[in-house]
């Protein structure tokens, strides 16, 4: 090898060198200059590598920078779910608190009542007195339950004024604690969003920084492969840049375990599993929108998307299955939790895919998209993109699930 890449580097200075004498017999290049196009070239082979090595950093560092934003996008979420459920647990509890608050003021109006009629009635209940001369309703129980303690003038009216005063504080005090849950969730919620609206500014930012740079370190990487295909030649050029600007191959990661919901997903209903792709599909080229849309279909995206109308990827999924009937979470790593698993030989159309950061981490999921079938997927990418069919790719592929099953 070295001997072939002496010989073009010799016929590259011989071309190179002698332009002058170019009919003339052709010469053997000393060793002396052979050693200098040597040199010469791998000094361009190492600065290839540089630039090259700083382009693939520069997008690395804007592809870990999506992450942390689309898995924050996740978790905020996840958490508003939490709390929207929480705030309707609240809700039915302060109705059920308002409702036993009326049911108990019924009750003791018809003590009172009761009360009333025996004292007019002469009725040998001697504590029909104390009860109508009690200063507010708490009183009137209080005086009640010592009447009849002391004793045998039990009445039914009391005893269902006695069950319901119980049964109205406990409601209040059920209401009073899913309010103060629901509270403590959106608090949470709003920390994540910015937490998230954060990150994503951050990796629009390092996106635009690298849109730049590229430029620059695309026009110099071209110059250096150039200055070396004058040294070496066209091919052994090609052959060195191949050589320098393949990646080490990552080492195998496996499918995230199954969580959550770890059946094996059986056959489904393939005519759900159509309708859901009919209905994604029926959004080709609408803009993504970081955190937009959901069941009732494109939606403005969150701050700085605001104002954008459209899906984010598990926006998009939630809405094409919601018109197959189909409830499913918000976000990516809930869907993948909450649904029956289906493995990587077995995929329909139909199917949700997702990609983690870490394919073994179901908690490092980041994207998700919907199988078409023939290898391909439809899917809302990232900002700046639209909805759009794409190859199938298995890169930190995490697994599947079947919502139809």
């Amino acid at each position: 090898m070295r001997r072939l890449v002496g010989a073009a580097v010799g016929a590259a200075i011989l071309i190179g060198l002698t332009p002058a004498v170019a009919d003339a017999a052709p010469r053997r290049p000393s060793d002396s200059e052979i050693a200098t196009a040597e040199a010469k070239a791998r000094e361009v082979e190492a600065r290839i590598g540089e630039l090259s090595g700083a382009l693939e950093a520069a997008q690395d560092q804007v592809d870990a920078a999506r992450s942390r934003s689309v898995i924050a996008l996740d978790e905020y979420q996840a958490m508003q779910a939490a709390y929207e459920v929480a705030q309707q647990q609240a809700d039915a509890a302060a109705a059920a608190a308002a409702q036993a608050t009326a049911d108990l003021g019924v009750a003791r109006a018809n003590l009172v009542a009761f009360a009333r009629r025996s004292y007019m009635d002469g009725s040998t209940y001697s504590g029909a007195a104390a009860l109508i001369t009690a200063g507010d309703p708490a009183q009137l129980i209080e005086r009640a339950a010592l009447l009849e303690a002391a004793g045998s003038h039990r009445s039914d009216v009391l005893d269902v004024v006695t069950v319901l005063q119980e049964q109205a504080t406990a409601a209040d005090t059920v209401a009073r604690e899913a309010v103060t849950a629901a509270a403590g969730l959106q608090k949470h919620a709003e920390e994540k969003l910015v937490e998230a609206q954060a990150a994503e500014i951050d990796a629009r930012a390092q996106a635009g920084a690298l849109a730049s740079q590229q430029a620059q370190l695309t026009t110099e990487l071209a110059a250096a492969e150039q200055e070396l295909e004058s040294l070496v030649g066209a091919q052994a050029a090609a052959d060195r840049t191949a050589q320098i600007s393949r990646p080490a191959p990552a080492p195998p990661r496996a499918p995230a375990p199954p969580s959550g919901n770890q059946n094996q997903a059986g056959s489904g209903d393939a005519s759900a599993a159509s309708t859901a792709i009919d209905a994604a599909m029926g959004y080709l080229g609408t803009p993504y929108a970081w955190g937009g849309g959901g069941t009732r279909g494109p939606g403005p995206g969150l701050d700085p998307d605001e104002g954008v109308v459209g899906f984010d990827c598990s926006g998009l999924t939630q809405y094409a299955y919601a018109q197959a009937g189909i409830s499913i979470p918000r976000n990516s790593r809930a869907q993948y939790a909450a649904l029956p698993k289906v493995a990587s030989n077995a995929l329909r159309a139909g199917d949700l895919v997702f990609w983690a950061d870490d394919p073994s981490d179901p908690d490092t999921i980041r994207h998700v998209a919907i199988y078409l079938g023939n290898n391909k997927v439809v899917q809302a990418p990232q900002s700046g993109d639209v909805v759009k069919v794409s190859t199938m790719w298995w890169g930190d592929y995490a697994g599947a699930v079947r919502p139809s099953a």
